[in-house]
Parts: C-alpha cells; structure tokens; sequence
C-alpha cells in the first residue's frame, strides 16, 4: 500500500501507479471488467481509502457502479453532493471536509474527505470516480493530479 503523503514522493510517487495500471488493464476493453479492476486497484494502493468507485451517467443521474467499499448510495442527481457537483461542472472536487460540504450527502458516515474526478471521453460524460477518506484533508494537490492522470488511463484503455 502506498502513501505517498507520508514517503514525500509527492506526484512523482504516482509513476509505478501509472505503469501499473497500464499493464492491469493492457489486454482487456470492457467498461465494467476495467472499472472493477480499476477500483479495486485504488482501494488497495492507497492508504487511508474506505471508498472507491465510479457513479455512471444514466441520463443525467449518476447511478452507482463498480466499487470497493461500504454499501452506497445507488443514485445521485447531478449538482447534488460531491459526485453531483463534479458531474455539473465537469471539474474534479478535491473536498477537505465534506462535513462542511453545501449539500454533502452522507453515504457513509466515516468519510471525513473526498476526491471525486469527473470522466469525459470523447466530449461526454462517462461518470465519476470517487475517492472517500476517513481521515480530514486526505487529497493533496499531487493526488488530485495524480489520479486524474490515472483516470485519463482507464479511460484510453477503456470502451465507453
């Protein structure tokens, strides 16, 4: 498991990440085989997750998809919560606090931060990928680039 918060390694820390997703998801296309790995990759590389997983858009709705984790909330409608905001403005959601989140929606009552990458291919929305901690403040600048270069992996590895 890494910590790249802890090792100082910062962004460049994300590298081995990147090459092995890259090699986790070489041989195979399908959206929801990719999504699975791709969650359970999150959920067991990084340190401090009790969350990760997509929200697919289902017609302007997010829907839950592949994860690792606590049970979920099924469906989120755009602008609502985290995930909803990240799905209506198209930009990713780095959250320190969700408690102090306008609208934050309690999924799982341990989740203290969230990051939450919005995923646009080919000018639409795929989905979201969500990343919830039990610790404050758990995204840096670095993660948050970081694993939107991991997204923008799967999604060139990925049919959707």
């Amino acid at each position: 498991m890494i910590n790249l918060e802890k090792s100082g390694q910062g962004l460049e820390g994300y590298g081995m990440l990147w090459a092995q997703l890259e090699s986790l998801l070489a041989d195979e296309r399908d959206f929801i085989a990719n999504a699975a790995q791709f969650s359970a990759f999150l959920y067991n590389q990084l340190e401090d997750l009790n969350w990760a997983g997509f929200y697919l858009n289902r017609n302007e709705e997010l829907v839950l998809g592949p994860f690792q984790g606590q049970i979920a909330c099924v469906r989120i409608a755009f602008g609502r919560g985290v995930c909803g905001a990240a799905a209506a403005t198209l930009q990713t959601q780095r959250v320190e606090d969700v408690h102090a989140f306008a609208g934050h929606i309690a999924c799982d009552s341990a989740s203290n931060s969230e990051l939450v990458v919005p995923l646009v291919k080919d000018g639409r929305l795929i989905g979201v990928l969500d990343l919830d901690s039990p610790k404050l403040a758990r995204f840096s600048a670095d993660d948050q680039a970081g694993i939107e270069q991991l997204a923008a992996i799967f999604l060139r590895l990925t049919d959707c």
